[in-house]
């Protein structure tokens, strides 16, 4: 019998609507998986890329002949034909099935009332994993309490590509020979293949140095692998950027599960000894969070999840200019960085949102992932690049547009060094187009359409001196065109009423309700912001800039009237207990409640710590912080 387990990551838990389900996971076997559903075995459609010798990612999708019913508990399971796996996936799975249950349970819910979603899980931050209120939520539905909710948005940055922990690399590595996944040669580093990357005595911390020494070196080095300076938000820790498709399929398997790590040891002793005491902190957060996989592997399995990207995904400042994009895919490396990044994000996120999508990718997926290796890579990755359907909506009510906010981008045309905008003309037009017609939607956007003033103003300043890249200037206002289309959208007569924009990024969590100005029968429109799941903003420059905003963005601020919002009335909703204060700082879940007949929707963040805070609508006659 093998050492290692059959299924290393999943079952998670994705696309559902009436017709059926799609439940991705990872075996380290050829197989041949089907599911059941309540018992039965169902007709199952089966998707296969073998990533490894000893790893093959599934997508399954279930339809059964009578579909399924709206608000109904299924159970569902994998089945093998061959009776050694069965048994096998039978003694595994007990760890991730709920007390007294021996299958894994879901609804279908085409009205939602119940939403959760989330943004920024970094595994190396201190902060526990917001995820476990999920698990704790679905607990608590199968022991007699209220029902568990609709859906899980992961709204970006489900994981850090270019942010990784020194022990998280040495785990990843160990994977990628654990599993024999595939190795691929590389171009334009001082190394010819990533197989050379584990042994190389740059591999930790000081990975920018792998990069050519050539005339762009510096340029390139300080765009791509970061380690600047950001006076507003955090230093960008790069140094252990992944480089290989290995080490980001390696990670999604190691962020998704905890079965590698029982299958691997951690080592000091193979870090350089000026790098040893920063690895052992990191050890000590990176344990406390293998130790919450568990919970966190179960309550996937047991609710539709979607998914999307943002910059960390794929890395830092993922298309923020046009002289960034320049620059990153000029180069051999890099391109095959971003490339790689945005190959592991299809296989392991965005195939399972609608898969019906992503036919012709699995088609050519299949030719270059083989049994041998991998095979005309690079054409695949151009492929990725020029794919323009990452957004996709959901057919519930209300109805969710989930909008692709990186790769269809309104670039500058009078700087390299201004930010691009989050979506371009066409792709805007696009959105519009989808909501024309619609009573309510739900739009999640990566990053928030409604931010804090203050810090969307010091992100202007530095832009208007060519430094956007120091301050992230990934805000839907830094670009006029932008701007101005999605704020004639919320104008315009035919937008949707009600209007609930769900958002991350910012590593901080806020409700804003926002009404226009002029207009006696304006849209209600809701911006609940949650982020990070497993991140945070430094508190205390959160407080001074929370602080900044008020006295220069306040509802009687004459400044006001200079922003590209003054013809919006936009009005926080101060979180219960925190006195003025607007915005949120500890990890979380935001959840989202809607009730029929009103359009006041609650908004709570559920906090790894295990706090409950609601965002309380003010009343009519209270004037807000902008």
């Amino acid at each position: 019998m093998s050492l290692l387990p059959l299924i290393i990551a999943g079952p998670l838990l994705r696309h559902t609507d009436n017709n059926g389900f799609t439940v991705w996971c990872v075996s380290t076997e050829a197989c041949t998986p089907s599911l059941t559903l309540n018992g039965e075995r169902i007709t199952t459609s089966v998707h296969t890329v073998c990533i490894g010798k000893k790893a093959f990612v599934y997508l399954l999708t279930a339809t059964p002949e009578s579909g399924l019913s709206a608000g109904e508990r299924y159970s569902y399971d994998l089945t093998f034909s061959a009776t050694d796996q069965q048994s096998r996936w039978d003694r595994e799975k007990a760890e991730f099935c709920y007390p007294d249950e021996n299958a894994f349970s879901f609804y279908w819910q085409p009205t939602l009332n119940n939403v959760l979603h989330g943004s920024c899980r970094k595994p190396h931050h201190p902060e526990t994993d917001a995820l476990t209120r999920v698990d704790k939520l679905i607990a608590e539905e199968l022991n007699g309490g209220l029902t568990r909710p609709d859906i899980l948005l992961l709204t970006g940055d489900q994981v850090y590509s270019d942010d990784v922990a020194g022990p998280t690399l040495q785990a990843i590595q160990k994977v990628i020979s654990l599993l024999e996944l595939h190795p691929e040669p590389l171009e334009g580093a001082i190394i010819d293949h990533s197989s050379a990357l584990a042994d190389h005595p740059l591999n930790y911390y000081q990975r920018d140095r792998i990069l050519p020494s050539i005339a762009t070196n510096t340029a390139l080095s300080k765009l791509f692998f970061g380690a600047k300076q950001k006076p507003v938000f955090t230093s960008v820790n790069a140094k252990n950027h992944l480089i290989s498709l290995a080490e980001i399929l390696a990670m999604y398997l190691l962020v998704w599960s905890p079965s590698l790590w029982r299958c691997i040891r951690l080592s000091v002793d193979e870090v350089p000894d000026e790098y040893k005491q920063q690895f052992e902190r990191e050890q000590t957060v990176i344990q406390k969070f293998v130790e919450t996989l568990p919970r966190i592997r179960r309550a996937l399995a047991h609710i539709p999840v979607y998914m999307i990207f943002d910059d960390h995904d794929v890395t830092d400042d993922w298309n923020l200019t046009r002289g960034w994009e320049q620059e990153v895919y000029g180069h051999p490396l890099s391109r095959r960085m971003v490339g790689n990044a945005l190959v592991g994000y299809w296989l392991c996120q965005g195939w399972g949102n609608q898969p019906d999508k992503f036919i012709h990718i699995e088609e050519q997926a299949r030719t270059v992932f083989t049994s041998e290796g991998l095979v005309e890579q690079d054409t695949f990755i151009s492929t990725l690049f020029d794919f323009e359907e990452w957004h996709y909506s959901l057919n519930t009510s209300p109805p969710v547009y989930v909008m692709d906010t990186r790769t269809r981008r309104w670039r500058s045309e009078s700087s390299l060094n201004k930010p691009s905008g989050l979506m371009d003309w066409e792709a805007l037009c696009e959105f519009q187009q989808a909501l024309i017609g619609q009573h309510a939607v739900i739009v999640v956007s990566a990053a928030p359409i409604y931010g804090v003033k203050m810090i969307e103003a010091i992100q202007k300043v530095f832009t208007f001196f060519g430094k956007a890249l120091t301050v992230d200037a990934e805000n839907w206002m830094a670009h006029k065109g932008t701007a101005n289309v999605i704020l004639n959208i919320f104008r315009h007569y035919k937008t949707p009423p009600e209007f609930i924009i769900l958002s991350g990024d910012v590593h901080y969590s806020f409700v804003y309700d926002v009404r226009l100005r002029f207009r006696r029968n304006s849209p209600h429109i809701t911006q609940f912001t949650c982020s990070g799941i497993k991140n945070t903003f430094p508190p205390g420059l959160l407080k001074w800039l929370e602080r900044l905003n008020r006295w220069f963005y306040g509802h009687k601020s004459p400044l006001n009237v200079f922003t590209r919002r003054r013809n919006m009335a936009v009005r926080s909703r101060p979180p219960n207990g925190r006195g003025r204060k607007a915005l949120l700082n500890c990890s979380a879940i935001g959840q989202l409640v809607l009730r029929e007949n009103d359009t006041t929707v609650t908004c709570r963040a559920l906090c790894g710590n295990g706090d409950t805070v609601e965002f309380p609508p003010r009343e009519e006659d209270k004037k807000g912080d902008e």
